[in-house]
């Protein structure tokens, strides 16, 4: 009996270190080539851990089996042994057959879809990787790669400072050609189009050397504020979909499940494709680095970008720690997200009546009066002279430029959901 106690002990171990296996390979198949490694290698240690398993297991229940009669006073207990050894043998062969399973699977694995950096990331860091480095560790820099994770951008900061420089030094090399064409040549509205300058060329120097100064300084100060522009287009995109996501989850967290599968559910709904970057650190942070669910909400709050995302984690990880009421914490702070939600598309209705007013000012109205001016001054021959059909092309111009922005800064203010 010494024998089957110590079978079942290994039996339940065999079947843990299944479950485990398979857990491990459902999350090899979803990651990088360089998480991968670190998976593969521990399914390696626990395919041995099981063989040796089996091998204990096969020496354990080998005695089970008796080949001679036996006396009818020992019969029952040996038929129970037999029951038993059967029960296990059976198991064994479930354990082969989904070893088996395991091993089909993994020859007929699909490739996982990894982002390789593109050629300029690549470029960039050839040129000046070596630059970047140093001024990384200036203050000018201090913070940036807290914007960087919080924008989502899968750049280090030396990476990205690379390609700032890159990007600034072609703006460069594009106004130097620019700056060459105006001093050489000017465009007319009638044709030909394009002629020779012909007047003096230090006046022309004057006027056109500005654009070889403020073409790179633009594009520089564009690539440094860039990773924080992104962090608020992320920070508004999460502040839309969570109050609808946490609705969401209330409803999945009043089933009683690992809180672990709520944020699993979520990404698989393909809802909300900003929280899903989020929730998909979390899971990383528990499955690949090891952290407890606690610690793994408090590291991703930390660097989100959304401050009501990292209130609700914060506030998810205190109830969790202090064993609190988990569906009663979803349903209230659904109800405070969606009241503050609710707030900012009023807000909007209301602005827009302001931008509609605005619109009719500076859209409609102000280019009519300014093409009429124009055309006065023309007329008078005070100032300079435009033809009307100039005229008419700078305001259809003007007109076209200002709708655009319009509608792209209407996009941008629009809350969705």
């Amino acid at each position: 009996m010494n024998n089957l106690k110590k079978a079942r002990t290994i039996f339940e171990e065999q079947k843990g270190v299944i479950n485990e296996i398979n857990s491990t390979f459902d999350s090899a198949r979803k990651v990088k080539d360089s998480e991968k490694k670190i998976l593969e290698k521990h399914l390696d240690d626990l395919r041995k851990k099981l063989k040796k398993s089996a091998l204990d297991f096969k020496e354990e229940i080998s005695g089970f089996y008796v080949a001679k009669k036996i006396s009818s006073s020992a019969s029952e207990n040996i038929l129970y042994q037999e029951d038993e050894s059967q029960k296990l043998n059976r198991a064994v062969n479930l354990e082969k057959f989904t070893l088996k399973r395991l091993k089909e699977s993994e020859e007929k694995e699909t490739p996982v879809k990894e982002t390789k950096p593109s050629k300029y990331v690549t470029f960039s860091n050839q040129f000046f990787g070596k630059i970047s480095k140093d001024f990384a560790k200036e203050d000018f820099f201090r913070g940036f790669d807290r914007d960087l994770i919080r924008a989502n951008m899968q750049f280090t900061t030396d990476t990205y400072i690379s390609m700032i420089l890159l990007t600034t030094t072609i703006s460069f090399i594009f106004s130097a050609f620019l700056f060459a064409y105006l001093m050489f040549f000017e465009t007319s509205m009638t044709w030909p189009i394009i002629q020779l300058y012909l007047g003096e060329y230090l006046a022309r120097f004057t006027q056109t050397f500005w654009v070889m100064i403020f073409f790179p300084l633009a594009t520089l100060t564009f690539m440094y504020f860039y990773p924080s522009l992104e962090k608020r287009n992320a920070e508004s995109k999460i502040d839309q979909e969570l109050p609808f996501a946490t609705i969401n989850m209330a409803a999945i967290s009043g089933s009683l499940i690992d809180p672990t599968k709520i944020f699993s559910i979520i990404i698989s709904t393909k809802e909300y494709p900003a929280l899903e970057k989020e929730f998909r650190k979390i899971l990383n942070e528990i499955n690949f680095y090891g952290y407890n669910l606690a610690s793994a909400l408090r590291r991703v709050a930390f660097n989100t970008s959304s401050r009501k995302l990292s209130d609700l984690l914060n506030g998810l990880s205190t109830t969790i720690t202090s064993g609190g009421d988990m569906p009663g914490f979803f349903d209230k702070r659904a109800q405070s997200l969606l009241f503050e939600y609710q707030i900012e598309k009023e807000k909007y209705n209301r602005s827009a009546e302001t931008f509609m007013d605005i619109y009719i000012s500076v859209v409609i109205a102000a280019p009519m009066i300014l093409m009429l001016l124009l055309m006065i001054i023309s007329v008078s021959g005070l100032g300079f002279s435009l033809s009307s059909g100039t005229i008419s092309l700078l305001m259809i111009l003007s007109v076209s430029v200002l709708n655009f922005l319009f509608l792209l800064f209407l996009n941008l203010k629009q809350p969705r959901g």
